[in-house]
């Protein structure tokens, strides 16, 4: 693979908030020998840097700059899927997790700058590597030659049931009605900002999950692995 995408080989999955885009990728990512990139971290630690500054959301500009300051790292663990999310040499891989930085990341993500940023990182960082990578504009503008490309999709409802049930978990106080909303405003900014919006690529395979398990889609993420890549 050349241009844009380097020589890596790329699983890309794309999809709106909800889906189950994280779990499955870094499962997918464990079952076929890939690494796995959570582009949303690297766009939640953009935010939180963002908050901190004390800028306003809507100056794009100022926002810009202090994304363009700050230090973004995905640090891989040999013991688990997941890398450690540094902004700065701090570790925020709990923080980006905040109601603070949900609610503001479709925000800062719209920015064209930011994005310019994050995706050169993005592409830096798959290398020449085997990887899966996950966010909402992997397959359409960070790797549109992608040799396998996923949409992942789920009715706002049932994506609403998966997120309350995520941040019940992870001891976050909200009610579905809250979640609901939040998930169909996050649709709305993300399928309607002009940097990079929410699509699926031309040539995605398009995968509704709304009525099924994790274990479900992972085996038919490995299904059309198989078919396209094969397991490395």
């Amino acid at each position: 693979m050349t241009g844009a995408t380097g020589n890596a080989t790329v699983i890309a999955i794309d999809g709106p908030a909800g889906t189950g885009k994280s779990s499955v990728s870094r499962l997918l990512a464990q079952r076929v020998g890939a690494h796995y990139l959570d582009t949303g971290a690297m766009y939640r630690a953009a935010t939180l840097a963002v908050l901190r500054s004390g800028v306003d959301v809507e100056d794009a500009e100022a926002m810009a700059r202090v994304v363009d300051d700050a230090r973004v790292e995905l640090v891989e663990r040999d013991e688990s899927p997941s890398a450690v999310v540094l902004l700065d040499g701090e570790d925020v891989s709990s923080a980006i997790r905040e109601a603070d930085v949900t609610a503001n990341v479709s925000a800062v993500s719209a920015n064209s700058a930011v994005r310019a940023k994050l995706v050169e990182l993005q592409r830096r960082l798959a290398g020449d590597r085997y990887v899966v990578v996950e966010g909402r504009d992997i397959g359409t503008v960070v790797f549109p030659d992608a040799e396998l490309k996923v949409y992942l999709t789920a009715t706002p409802e049932a994506r609403a049931a998966r997120r309350l049930r995520q941040d019940t978990a992870a001891g976050r106080d909200t009610d579905y009605e809250t979640v609901l909303a939040s998930v169909n405003r996050r649709d709305h900014l993300d399928t309607t900002r002009e940097a990079s919006p929410l699509r699926p690529a031309d040539d995605a395979v398009i995968f509704d999950t709304s009525e099924l398990t994790l274990p479900q889609v992972l085996d038919g993420l490995i299904t059309l692995t198989e078919k396209r890549i094969g397991v490395k």
